[in-house]
């Protein structure tokens, strides 16, 4: 196994993992108000099930671009092509926007999904407002996801 593949490697193991901590630390912050409203109203989780996990789905698009560089590498199909290291690091440097933008968004979605669980405590009618607000921030994460998918695709092996 080349040095260009072990870059390439690290560029999935690095969307993989950054975008993991994201979600980790926003559900984290989101299941943290949760909770607290869980111990006052039992009655409130399905308003504030959605909020808790969305900052989830940032660990998801960092495996989808990790699946793509595997598919792209040849890696489930046991042939596996001889990269260059410029090809790695295009590959590694690729994987970069989704890892980043899942790691910032998620921590700062479940930051905003905890706000959202303060506004369904108070007034339950108004949680899918908050919902819509915490998706927002996550639309930085599609974009880098989507970003990161587009270079990849022009990455010729």
């Amino acid at each position: 196994m080349g040095w260009g593949l072990v870059i390439a490697i690290a560029g999935a193991v690095v969307a993989v993992i950054l975008a993991g901590i994201g979600s980790s630390v926003g559900i984290g912050i989101a299941g943290q108000a949760s909770d607290g409203l869980l111990s006052e109203d039992p009655e409130s989780f399905g308003n504030i099930l959605i909020l808790t996990v969305l900052p989830g789905t940032q660990g998801i698009y960092g495996f989808v671009a990790a699946f793509f560089v595997i598919i792209q590498l040849g890696l489930l199909a046991g042939t596996v092509p001889q990269i260059t290291m410029a090809q790695g690091t295009q590959i590694f440097l690729a994987c970069l926007p989704v890892a980043f933008g899942g790691l910032v968004s998620g921590i700062f979605q479940g930051k905003v999904s905890a706000a959202g669980v303060a506004v369904a405590a108070k007034q339950p009618s108004e949680s899918m407002k908050a919902v819509i607000l915490s998706a927002l921030v996550e639309t930085y994460a599609v974009l880098g996801l989507l970003i990161t998918i587009l270079l990849l695709m022009g990455i010729k092996l």
